[in-house]
């Protein structure tokens, strides 16, 4: 084939992005052939915004039965990522997957088998991993630049949001139509983020979740976690829809220098001898090892969701190896829904988690959420890509 011929499932606010960049020919060697949607006036608009050579179907079900289409991009509410691209891989499509994988490790599981058997390509949407500065510290640490890794502290909390917001949509931050809140929404990214930049999961979670502390929602808008990691190391992950003029510091200490993220730049401290030789052999109270200084501003390519979306295509043309495997998204859903037992539960929660006790206390919550009325609006949700650091 010359061009992938791609179906968009989720025509709301990321994915009308999704079809301006078919539409404006930043995805080099594909087409959109189909959208979907079950509302229709989403439809309507997606047409009037980006007018194009597509079939409209009803459903995402009805898309991938009918249309001809060589891959599916599915961005559509988290409940309903895992059956759509099950069944999109079943029938011998390949599959890009907008953020989160699902909503809970049984169901991601699931997929990933299927995704294993099924001989397509299988992506997600982890437009993070293009950015210049997360690629090298993923490089620095994965070359011992830094040593041991000992510690990693991240605050993300630039995400503030209204109140609005949250009732733009029947299906936001409710447990029965989004399955979490600024976790599962807003911090898919920065969860996938450390564990592959660090080149381990942590291994013991303790989490505090507060859930509705600022907006009138049921899901969790506030979080503070410590973790602990397999080799000794460990961690604090906090975030939050509720700070105004938020944080995005991101800082990895090694027994051999540091690493700090913030404000598009990345500092790399690296230290004359390994910390704790020095420590332990050092014949002064106060002294510290040599340390020289490296400032890496924002530079580089830093092509986000079409930078993924490319190469995707170029992977299924068989040009270059794909960048990110879709079954990597267990890894993010493990710790959120790590995070959220720990907070219901009131207790430590050790990796790997167990699905079953998770997916019975994601069920008590279901059971409980209530419905919210009102039409879906789309509202611009551009200034949300990336995350400023």
């Amino acid at each position: 084939m010359d061009k992938v011929k791609f179906g968009l499932i989720g025509v709301g606010n990321m994915g009308t992005n999704h079809l301006g960049f078919f539409c404006g020919g930043k995805i080099k060697n594909a087409v959109c052939t189909a959208i979907a949607d079950l509302n229709e006036s989403k439809l309507r608009a997606a047409r009037a915004a980006h007018p194009g050579d597509y079939a409209v179907y009803r459903s995402g079900e009805e898309l991938i039965d009918r249309a001809e289409v060589d891959a599916v991009l599915i961005a559509v509410p988290h409940y309903a990522h895992p059956p759509l691209a099950v069944r999109a891989l079943r029938k011998g499509l390949h599959v890009v997957l907008e953020k989160p994988a699902g909503v809970y490790t049984k169901q991601v599981k699931e997929l990933n088998a299927v995704a294993e058997q099924s001989g397509r390509l299988f992506t997600l949407m982890y437009n993070q991993r293009t950015d210049p500065l997360y690629r090298e510290m993923h490089r620095l640490v994965a070359a011992g630049e830094i040593g041991e890794v000992r510690r990693v502290n991240w605050i993300i909390t630039n995400w503030f949001r209204t109140q609005f917001y949250y009732d733009s949509g029947a299906w936001r931050a409710t447990w029965k139509g989004e399955g979490g809140g600024v976790l599962m929404n807003q911090c898919p990214h920065q969860l996938d983020l450390m564990q592959w930049i660090v080149g381990m999961m942590p291994h013991r979670v303790r989490a505090f979740c507060h859930f509705g502390k600022w907006h009138a929602i049921e899901t969790e808008d506030d979080v503070t976690a410590y973790l602990e990691f397999p080799n000794g190391a460990t961690g604090v992950f906090v975030t939050s829809t509720g700070d105004s003029r938020g944080t995005n510091r991101f800082e990895i200490l090694g027994s051999r220098g540091k690493l700090v993220c913030e404000k598009d730049t990345l500092t790399v401290y690296r230290l004359s001898s390994d910390l704790q030789q020095f420590l332990k052999e050092a014949r002064e109270g106060f002294a510290e090892p040599a340390c020289s200084v490296e400032v890496i501003p924002q530079k580089g390519e830093n092509p986000q969701h079409v930078g993924i979306l490319n190469n995707f295509t170029n992977a299924v043309l068989g040009l270059e190896p794909l960048y990110v495997d879709g079954r990597e998204g267990i890894r993010c859903v493990e710790l959120i829904n790590a995070m959220l037992l720990s907070s219901w539960q009131d207790t430590a929660v050790t990796l790997p988690i167990d699905d079953d006790a998770y997916l019975a206390e994601l069920e008590k919550h279901i059971r409980s959420s209530k419905e919210k009325r009102g039409e879906d609006l789309l509202i611009d949700n551009t200034m949300s890509f990336g995350g400023t650091k």
